[in-house]
């Protein structure tokens, strides 16, 4: 079951907690109305969505198993953000909408709490148009942390050896995939 909402005036400043409210609504009605295995439910968004997904990762690490977190920012908050949840982070080394260094500190909160050994993940040179992925080591089990750094900018579909977005030819859905599909 794929759900695809739209944020409030089209984003997700989570006001109040309004955006994690319509979270938890949305959820009651599928799994009210749908056959839904409830140890699988996926968050992923890019920017404000990523941003979201990160407020997700906060608040609701017992509900959702994992979260994919696509240039974010903390824009929607974070509230709790101590509890373990599988987190893949992807940042570009020249956003300059969301800097990376947000996405790395946002990608290092869930590495504290997964308990993975620290590290300074290998990224990219600037200027190559390539992506590097490091998986964390020593995370807790069934609790990985995931690290995606590409040479480009704030952009949803980054592809190696070309710049901009590329929907046939970003590798970001595959690394998604490879992720989720893991806790199948």
């Amino acid at each position: 079951i794929f759900v695809a909402p739209q944020g409030l005036n089209n984003g997700w400043a989570n006001s109040n907690g309004e955006d994690i409210t319509l979270v938890d609504d949305m959820l009651r009605r599928i799994e009210g109305a749908l056959c839904v295995e409830t140890t699988q439910r996926f968050a992923l968004g890019f920017s404000y969505g990523g941003a979201m997904s990160y407020s997700i990762a906060c608040s609701r690490a017992n509900v959702f198993r994992a979260v994919a977190v696509q240039s974010g920012g903390v824009l929607s908050g974070c509230n709790g953000g101590n509890q373990r949840i599988a987190y893949l982070g992807v940042h570009g080394l020249r956003d300059s909408v969301l800097n990376i260094s947000g996405g790395r500190s946002m990608r290092d909160r869930f590495v504290r709490n997964n308990g993975c050994a620290a590290q300074n993940p290998p990224e990219p040179a600037q200027g190559s148009l390539q992506h590097r992925v490091t998986t964390y080591s020593g995370c807790a089990a069934g609790y990985p942390v995931a690290w995606a750094a590409f040479d480009e900018g704030h952009i949803a579909a980054p592809q190696d050896g070309r710049g901009g977005d590329s929907g046939s030819r970003t590798w970001l859905p595959g690394e998604i995939w490879k992720f989720f599909t893991q806790f199948g």
